[in-house]
């Protein structure tokens, strides 16, 4: 028993068809864990095309406001060293572009700003996409962040646009008087 046959890592194994050691997984094969049922949740797409609506599974027995406080956390981690805690870049006004995060300050080439109407228009998903995916300069984060938390940085990006551009009619009269107050102390 102290002297038992062993094979090394990628040996050559006669026994098997293939001549390998480690066996080839069956065609279709799902690895633990990866089973995804949610194509809308997982991939920010729907029949082929990115999701307008947040998906239901994105909540998840949170709140949206617990939601959104974990998106602006995850954005804070991930997203602001280039794009800036308000998502200014180029594209928008000076005040945005001055906004930018750390990483372009030493030079790095701006990110369009999230505040221009072509990206305010854009449906969720495309943000979803493009933090999986990544898209021109932005390389993919779909293998450091889970899509839980993908969808929550969505969020609090929409959260983010809705914030600069909000309009009045939407706004409650506390909201009102806290903008007209912090208006009046800037002035």
């Amino acid at each position: 028993m102290s002297d038992q046959p062993r094979y090394d890592p990628l040996e050559a194994n006669a026994v098997y068809s293939e001549k390998l050691l480690p066996r080839t997984p069956v065609a279709g094969t799902i690895a633990r864990g990866e089973l995804q049922l949610d194509a809308a949740f997982a991939t920010g797409k729907e029949n082929g095309q990115l999701v307008a609506e947040l998906p239901e599974a994105a909540l998840a027995g949170r709140s949206m406001n617990e939601l959104l406080a974990r998106g602006r956390k995850r954005y804070t981690v991930f997203c602001s060293h280039c794009h800036g805690q308000v998502g200014g870049g180029m594209g928008g006004n000076a005040e945005y572009t001055r906004l930018v995060g750390m990483v372009v300050q030493r030079g790095f080439p701006a990110p369009p700003t999230y505040h221009q109407k072509r990206l305010r228009q854009a449906p969720i998903g495309r943000f979803f996409d493009v933090i999986t995916n990544g898209t021109g300069r932005m390389p993919p984060h779909g293998y450091l962040i889970p899509p839980e938390d993908r969808w929550a940085i969505a969020a609090y990006v929409r959260a983010l646009q809705l914030s600069q551009f909000a309009q009045r009619g939407t706004l409650t009269e506390n909201d009102l008087q806290q903008i007209m107050a912090q208006s009046n102390q800037t002035d």
